[in-house]
């Protein structure tokens, strides 16, 4: 039925090695490639979503959160890594699937992307919004409408919780994303660039925030020294190790932009060697300013205080500001807020960059194998960008943030970034299988440990997302899977590979590794014990939706790795037709229960 058809590794370090006017422009280094990674890194996700993480979620014990996230993200980055290095090809792990799962498994993979770069994307430029708003109206004394600085119907709070607006459209949101895609059309030497010098901006921002909170922190903010429940004394795990788990979880799209470097691989200029370098760099000085800023941000002010604040490190900021009057360093933090928040909104726009940057070269390569229409891999004649689907992107991008709320955008990028890891950590076990001899410049240690780890901690924090989100996921990948069978799926590359061709690219001598069936076997485990058992208030839905995403792609993997017929090149026109009606029955299901469990499990929703 060839739906698990793998493209053969040479093939895709053929194209990769591929020159002319209609490829990508080798410039970056592995300098540009750290700060590719740096820039996307620090974002939303430090400078907005850890204060939410910390008031509805973890409490102080968000530097726990922080921790947990950090080595999720670390086994995660070593797999990527190797791919990188081994493969260097723009699609990021939709290129590793295409080599090592299947064709299916890699457009799942492909459009699963669309829900980390283009909705991740959107989710910085609304924070983006929030400080520049606070930016005018506290620094430059100009109030910007607050109406038209939130997504239709959202409720505007002041500091005492009071509604003052109602939100009809994010306009700060939707512009820095139309001028974030033209500057992307223009060059990504010239984004690259626009992206170090701003990275310098930011890391300097937040180590100016480190080293001026670090003496006001407050260890009864911290839950420790003192009595909790005695005034002022905070409990540091008010929401139990299960709501540190959830805080990991949320808070995990902080540390999503390590892998946005891996889409950059054909425009590297040595990209097996610069590629392990900017993902781990990036990644290492990423983490540590992160448990650093989130210790420091929680030990200045109340963790509550923290849940609706949109420019979370300039409440803190405020707290330690307050501690200080009347004193020189109180003179001197006066001026750290606007720091601080000038600081965050040019370090917002280059996580923009490198996010907006991801997604057409993923729309890229997924042209490149007849996935999707010829017009989506054109390059522009004198910029040599994926302009088309660059312009796409960022429209898409625009309209999301400008509609949205965040805490959506949020809780959808960290759950597609999740399953996308789950699947590399998958891919690496088997390309150690099938290709034993593949030139390997970075190799991961501890192999299968660390991908089956990376497995395994990826589903523990997918898991801990809230079940609307998984419902959404859900939804979303139906719909890509009506797109598949309706377009891909006869306009694919491997349709015109015979059966003979398509053989080569596994080898006969092929085994499958048992440690791939182990890794998505324990995440299914895994999911029954933990639903069952660790998360507060579930019912039977929770299980049985977590449980079906992941029997799928258990039995979508299994099939992949021991179905024989299943990598045969030709496609036929019955199992387009049966894969088409099926994909419409299911999506119809699925929005069906989406729209019942709005309806009648409300309460699901706030749980």
């Amino acid at each position: 039925m060839s739906l698990f058809a793998t493209k053969s590794i040479d093939k895709i370090i053929a194209e990769a090695k591929e020159t002319g006017e209609h490829t990508l422009k080798k410039t970056l280094s592995a300098i540009d490639l750290t700060m590719l990674g740096i820039g996307a890194i620090i974002g939303t996700g430090i400078f907005v979503l850890t204060g939410q993480a910390a008031g509805k979620h973890a409490g102080p014990a968000v530097v726990i959160s922080m921790i947990v996230a950090g080595i999720a993200s670390a086994c995660a980055a070593l797999c990527y890594s190797e791919f990188a290095s081994s493969i260097p090809i723009s699609g990021s792990a939709y290129a590793y699937g295409y080599g090592t799962l299947g064709e299916f498994i890699a457009w799942i993979i492909g459009w699963d992307l669309i829900l980390e770069y283009a909705f991740g994307a959107a989710t910085v430029a609304v924070g983006w919004s929030g400080y520049v708003v606070s930016l005018f109206r506290d620094t430059i004394g100009i109030n910007f409408p607050l109406a038209l600085s939130a997504p239709p119907g959202a409720p505007i709070l002041d500091s005492s919780g009071n509604t003052i607006a109602t939100g009809v459209f994010n306009l700060p949101a939707f512009l820095i994303a139309i001028a974030v895609t033209l500057l992307l059309i223009r060059g990504i030497k010239e984004s690259a660039s626009f992206n170090s010098v701003i990275v310098v901006v930011k890391v300097l921002v937040v180590v100016l925030f480190i080293v001026a909170g670090i003496g006001f922190v407050s260890t009864e903010n911290l839950g420790i020294g003192c009595t909790v429940g005695s005034p002022g004394c905070a409990e540091f795990m008010p929401f139990g190790f299960s709501g540190v788990i959830t805080g990991a979880a949320v808070i995990f799209f902080a540390y999503i932009g390590f892998d946005a470097v891996s889409t950059a691989a054909q425009e590297a200029k040595n990209p097996q060697k610069d590629m392990p370098i900017g993902i781990l760099g990036s990644l290492a000085i990423c983490t540590v300013l992160y448990i650093l800023v989130a210790g420091i941000m929680v030990g200045l002010v109340d963790y509550k205080l923290l849940t609706n604040a949109a420019a979370p490190i300039a409440t803190a900021i405020d707290a330690a500001r307050d501690q200080a009057e009347g004193t020189t360093m109180g003179s001197i933090l006066i001026a750290f807020p606007t720091i601080i928040k000038v600081g965050a909104v040019l370090g917002l726009s280059s996580t923009m960059v490198v996010m907006v940057m991801g997604q057409p070269r993923v729309f890229y390569s997924m042209s490149k194998d007849g996935l999707l229409p010829a017009w989506a891999a054109k390059v522009h004649p004198k910029f040599q960008t994926p302009h088309i689907t660059t312009a796409i992107t960022g429209t898409i991008v625009a309209l999301l943030a400008g509609f949205v709320p965040i805490h959506l955008l949020g809780e959808l990028v960290s759950i597609g970034t999740l399953f996308a890891f789950v699947i590399v950590g998958t891919g690496i076990i088997i390309l150690r299988s099938s290709n034993p001899a593949l030139h390997r410049p970075f190799k991961l240690p501890f192999s299968p440990v660390i991908p089956i780890a990376t497995v395994w901690i990826a589903a523990f924090l997918m898991n801990n997302l809230p079940l609307d989100t998984w419902l959404r996921l859900i939804v979303w990948m139906s719909i890509g899977l009506v797109v598949y069978f309706a377009y891909s799926y006869k306009h694919s590359n491997l349709a015109k590979v015979t059966d003979a061709e398509a053989a080569v690219a596994t080898p006969a001598d092929y085994k499958p590794p048992l440690a791939a069936m182990v890794a998505i076997g324990g995440a299914v485990l895994l999911t029954v014990w933990q639903v069952e058992f660790f998360l507060p208030n579930t019912t039977w839905l929770d299980t049985a939706v977590r449980s079906f995403a992941w029997l799928t792609t258990g039995v979508l993997v299994t099939l992949m790795m021991y179905g024989k017929a299943s990598r045969r090149g030709g496609r036929t026109e019955s199992v387009r037709n049966i894969g088409l009606i099926a994909s419409v029955v299911n999506l119809v299901a699925w929005v069906a229960m989406f729209y019942w469990f709005l309806t009648h499990w409300a309460d699901f929703h706030t749980k």
